[in-house]
């Protein structure tokens, strides 16, 4: 009766077919590639930073390096929520990928503030760059190799949309933005003598960035706050369990995400004819009919003998959602 499911995000989309071997496989391989492009990203900064002085390039270098630190946390929390379920996390360790897509948000919150401290004192301050050309070769050769990653991410995340990878590809991707305007501000230094550009563009950078880590943290708050998956999902759920017309209808329907996996759980009305073999039977039937689609589903059916059953539903009292399970949880 058990195994895993998926889903993310606003409200938790639906898991894609993928088995969780693979699915973990692609989302290893695609951290340990963000890890490898942010500590490239961070030593070639740095050697064009100390060269320049451009508070642009500081800005971008310091959040390649916040970038590195949540790309590390990324890569083990990936591996850590895939792990299987023990004997005190029976519900597994897919939370980890929350809890990381968090500390990303609390970095990159922590870089906007540095970066926006340093543009605004070099506002007031400004001074001309040096070493703009190799600045800028540093700067063309940062966009390229993120742009790169996020397109890896993203060909992942259509395919496994991991919360982490999520959370990590919206780094980089403001990384990317952040480049770009970056770029613009030594450019302009190197080629107008426009030093106030240089800080200016770091300060795009720093609202950039805030906007970023505003958005990694509604997605991992999303998934610590077991939201549902969305409407779609729920329908498609409760169309693939009455595909037998004896289990006649689906109530108490609750799903939530927990890393690379989807809890779901729901009440059925079954013939009370029925043997209890043959209730038994109906209900495997309908949860391979689930996994199917949704291999990572971890599913728990409970069976109720239609029209005999009484109202139950423990801490939260039972909520009657009608065949297609579509009506309104709160009604």
């Amino acid at each position: 009766m058990i195994e895993a499911g998926r889903g993310v995000n606003e409200p938790m989309h639906a898991p894609t077919g993928l088995d969780p071997a693979t699915s973990a496989a692609l989302t290893r391989r695609v951290t340990l590639l963000s890890v490898a492009t942010a500590s490239i990203l961070v030593s070639i900064k740095l050697i064009a930073w100390i060269s320049s002085g451009s508070v642009a390039l500081l800005a971008s270098m310091a959040d390649s390096g916040l970038d590195l630190v949540a790309s590390l946390v990324t890569f083990f929390a990936v591996r850590y929520a895939s792990s299987p379920p023990d004997d005190e996390h029976r519900f597994g360790h897919g939370k980890a990928e929350a809890f990381a897509s968090l500390i990303q948000a609390g970095l990159v919150f922590s870089s906007a503030a540095l970066i926006g401290q340093e543009a605004i004192r070099h506002l007031v301050e400004p001074h001309p760059l040096k070493g703009e050309f190799w600045a800028v070769i540093v700067m063309a050769v940062s966009t390229l190799l993120t742009g790169l990653l996020i397109y890896a991410q993203t060909q992942v995340l259509k395919k496994t949309a991991s919360v982490a990878v999520a959370g990590d590809r919206a780094h980089y991707a403001t990384d990317l933005a952040s480049n770009m305007v970056a770029l613009l501000g030594i450019g302009a230094s190197a080629l107008l003598g426009l030093n106030g550009v240089d800080a200016m563009a770091a300060l795009v950078v720093t609202a950039l960035l805030l906007w970023g880590a505003v958005s990694v943290f509604r997605e991992a708050s999303s998934q610590l706050m077991d939201q549902e998956m969305d409407p779609e999902a729920r329908a498609r759920i409760v169309d693939l369990v009455t595909q037998d017309p004896r289990l006649t209808d689906v109530h108490q329907l609750r799903t939530r995400a927990s890393g690379p996996y989807v809890h779901v759980q729901m009440h059925v009305d079954l013939d009370p004819e029925l043997s209890l073999e043959e209730a038994h039977a109906t209900m495997v039937a309908a949860e391979k009919r689930i996994l199917a689609e949704f291999p990572h589903a971890d599913i728990l059916m409970h069976p109720d003998p239609r029209g005999t059953a009484e109202p139950h539903g423990g801490a939260f009292a039972e909520v009657y959602l009608g065949k297609r399970g579509l009506k309104d949880d709160a009604a």
